[in-house]
Order: structure tokens, then C-alpha cells, then sequence
């Protein structure tokens, strides 16, 4: 069994800290209503219940929760969850994003033993390392993910890795250390469409993002690029559809795509819901611009069946290349 594990090693939660400071200052924004298709089981099968419990007594803090994901009944359920590195709290404060927002404690310069050790004992195939923002060090903490994939590789050197990064803005050479890490697959969220950025993610740089995708593959041309968006944020149809073209004009080969949900009533509200028809007619479109993969349903989310899908780019890349039979 494939299983993705992204979480937070060494980093106790802080529930009676605000956890939006800078959100609480804005006023309540309403909640939509769930359409049928968007609803989950709520969680609380055994297997569930064990994977919790792993997570509790390693204090453990995973994306899975400070994300609010409604995936993680079923990931849980199967063992799956993701691990976050460099701590909890995020040093910007974008309009969608549940994690903690704030100045982040030090780096933990054991946590990447501590990940790569939980790795082999576990068995993983595939992992996911993702982070907070970390604008305050000098690196963006790059090289605190080469640690990690180093550590990996020692411990576990069968298990693939994908990272998803933070954007690196004004960090010289930060990619570069990442990239030359060798990551098997290297993700940056776009999140939402370019006009959405001043409101949406406003301590982000559209075009800066799609350039690091771009500079990742001129880095590394065997790596996988992948990059995700939210829909339901107010873009265009067409917006998204420019969107595709410009990540194909970076190279990039997977793309997700899945409805916003507003976690609570300080972040942005969620302007539509989109229909499984219209994420549909996303998927189709995104295959025909070239993607190698393309995963688009309400409930996707960046590392939602990563491994599996990583399975699938592989089969796709060498599908495309003729070193095997398409289909």
C-alpha cells in the first residue's frame, strides 16, 4: 500500500494562541451552504483512529488537519496523511489558507532525521514534504529540504519523494538547492488565477511562481513539475484556461484542480461552488493542452493519492516518449 505522509515533526499545536491574527481583524464573511457533492463521512473508522493516535503521541502536526482537508477521513483511513516541515506557523497570511499565521519559532535541526527515520520504519513508497512559509529565513528553508530529502534517501532509499514548496520569493538560490536535492517530483501551487492574487495571495507573485516551475525543469529536466489550483475564488472560465496554457508553457506536467472551501468565517468566502461536470470539462481540456496528468474534482487536493498519481506520470512520460504502449 502506497502510503503519503506529510506532518510536522517537534512542534507542539498551541491551541489558546489566535490562530489568525491578522484575519481576525477582518470582518465575518458568510459561509456557502455544501452542495451533496462536496460533503464527507466524517472520520472515525479504527484504522483512522490508529493513525491519529501515531500522530498524538509523536506530536505530530500534519497539514491534514491545520489545512482542514476534507480528505482526511478517507487518507487517514488508509494510512495516508503528509508531512509539513519547519514548523506550524506560516509568516504570511493568505485569504484561503487555515494555518496558523504569525512569526515561526526556530528550525528544528533534528527533524530531518526524525522524518527520514519515520519514513523507513513505515515502509512508505512515496512521501510528500511540504511547508509553511518561511520568509523570515535567509534560504526560504531550502536547504532545510535538501536535509530532508538527504535524510530520506539515507534511510530510505526506494521511497519516492515529492516535495511542494513554498514560492522562495527574493531568496537567491534557494531553488537550486532544492532541485539539486533530487526530489522526485517538485509541486508549487499556483492556488487561483492571476487576477485573484492582491486579494487572494497577496504576499505572492503570479508570474514568479510560474517561472520557478519552469526553472525547476531547466534545472533538472528528468524531474516532474506539478502545480495546483483552487477554483470557486470568483476567476473566469477562461482565466483557468489561460492558466493551463501558462504552466504548459513552463513545462509543467500535472496539474490539480479543486473547489475552494472557506474554512472559517474570517477567510475569503467561496463565490461558487463548480459543478463535477465543469471539473470534468477542466480534466478533458487539460489533457488536450498537453498535461501528463490532470486530477480535477471538488475534493482534490495537492498530495490527495500522490503516490498513485506519481505512478501514473511515470506511465504517461514513458507513454509519451514510445518507451511503451499507451494505455
Amino acid at each position: 500500500m502506497v502510503t503519503v505522509l506529510d506532518t510536522v515533526s517537534g512542534a507542539d499545536a498551541q491551541p489558546a494562541r489566535p490562530r489568525h491574527p491578522e484575519k481576525q481583524k477582518n470582518a465575518d464573511t458568510p459561509m456557502k451552504r455544501k452542495p451533496a457533492w462536496i460533503r464527507v463521512k466524517a472520520p472515525g473508522s479504527p484504522v483512522y483512529r490508529e493513525t491519529q493516535d501515531v500522530v498524538r503521541s509523536n506530536k505530530l502536526v500534519t497539514v491534514c488537519e491545520e489545512a482542514g482537508c476534507p480528505n482526511i477521513g478517507e487518507c487517514w483511513s488508509k494510512k495516508h496523511a503528509s508531512f509539513m516541515i519547519l514548523g506550524d506557523t506560516c509568516t504570511r497570511a493568505c485569504a484561503f489558507c487555515n494555518v496558523r499565521t504569525g512569526m515561526p519559532g526556530p528550525v528544528d535541526p533534528d527533524e530531518p532525521k526524525g522524518i527520514g527515520e519515520a519514513v523507513a520504519a513505515m515502509g512508505l513508497d512515496h512521501v510528500v514534504i511540504t511547508s509553511v512559509d518561511r520568509d523570515d529565513l535567509d534560504d526560504g528553508g531550502a536547504r532545510h529540504f535538501a536535509d530532508v530529502i538527504h535524510a530520506i534517501r539515507t534511510r530510505a532509499p526506494d521511497t519516492t519523494v515529492e516535495v511542494l514548496t513554498p514560492d522562495f520569493l527574493r531568496k537567491d538560490g534557494a531553488l537550486e538547492i532544492v532541485v539539486k536535492a533530487r526530489p522526485d517530483v517538485f509541486n508549487h501551487n499556483l492556488e487561483t488565477v492571476p487576477s485573484n492574487y492582491l486579494k487572494v495571495r497577496p504576499g505572492a507573485r503570479y508570474f514568479h511562481s510560474i517561472r520557478l516551475l519552469q526553472r525547476a525543469k531547466e534545472l533538472d529536466p528528468t524531474i516532474f513539475t506539478k502545480s495546483g489550483i483552487m477554483v470557486g475564488l470568483g476567476e473566469e472560465r477562461n482565466e483557468v484556461l489561460q492558466l493551463m496554457d501558462d504552466l504548459r508553457s513552463a513545462d509543467v506536467d500535472f496539474l490539480t484542480i479543486g473547489q475552494y472551501l472557506q474554512p472559517t468565517r474570517k477567510h475569503h468566502p467561496v463565490v461558487d461552488y463548480i459543478t463535477p461536470e465543469d471539473f470534468k470539462a477542466y480534466e478533458q481540456i487539460a489533457y488536450a493542452k498537453g498535461f501528463l496528468k490532470v486530477s480535477a474534482s471538488p475534493l482534490t487536493r495537492s498530495s490527495h493519492h500522490a503516490g498513485e498519481d506519481f505512478r501514473d506520470l511515470k506511465a504517461a512520460r514513458l507513454a509519451r516518449d514510445g518507451n511503451t504502449p499507451q494505455g
